[in-house]
């Protein structure tokens, strides 16, 4: 598979077939994407492979402390605190359509609760993936690590699996750092689920639009 193809072919899955991932795989997906690139090769990135009954343990702990009214929050901020447009409409746009596609009313509350739920399931993949990073770090360690977690995705599709990457996981950083036995001197970035698709699944036959080249690209002769 070339690089270009694994890029296209990639996208958010949120149903997962109920077969286990093999531990080779995931080795290799690793191996791969530990090539990534740091500044000054600081290789920032920790990866916990959760599965089995500890996945059930922890996301039963984070989705009953979601379902009892805690919203969590993550030890970094991931969006803006004030939104503006082009992201505004792309952002309502990603929602909109992923509830569409399920046939969830804007008004069904409970049903948009419970599709969100599935988000600390990791969407019942069999696998979750949580990375971790040393809290010392800064800024240009999240974009080395941005470019790791993609590295991790890319090779996953070569392997012929599919992923979500999951910043919703990391409203929870107590409950996963406590159960996985994570110090305070460690920050959870986010997860990502990760198994074979289930390319019945209804929540799996949508993508989101991507801008054109020319949208965001200027050249300078």
């Amino acid at each position: 598979m070339k690089v270009s193809e694994a890029l296209v072919q990639r996208k958010s899955v949120r149903a997962y077939l109920d077969k286990a991932v093999e531990p080779t795989k995931i080795t290799a997906i690793l191996d791969a994407a530990r090539h990534a690139p740091s500044g000054v090769n600081t290789q920032p990135w920790q990866v916990a492979v959760v599965s089995g009954k500890t996945k059930l343990t922890l996301q039963e702990k984070i989705e009953a402390t979601f379902r009892g009214g805690d919203k969590g929050k993550a030890e970094y901020s991931y969006y803006p605190t004030e939104w503006k447009e082009p992201f505004t409409s792309r952002r309502k746009e990603c929602g909109l359509l992923m509830y569409k596609t399920l046939g969830i009313e804007r008004t069904d509350r409970e049903r948009q609760t419970d599709q969100w739920a599935a988000n600390y399931r990791a969407f019942d993949a069999p696998v979750m993936l949580l990375f971790f990073m040393d809290a010392a770090m800064q800024a240009g360690s999240y974009m080395d690590y941005g470019m790791f977690i993609q590295s991790v995705m890319l090779a996953a599709t070569e392997q012929g699996l599919a992923t979500c990457p999951q910043a919703s996981i990391a409203d929870y950083p107590e409950i996963i750092k406590t159960e996985l036995g994570y110090g305070d001197d460690s920050i959870l970035l986010c997860g990502m689920a990760l198994g074979y698709e289930d390319k019945n699944a209804l929540v799996n036959s949508y993508r989101t639009s991507r801008e054109g080249v020319n949208s965001f690209t200027q050249y300078f002769k």
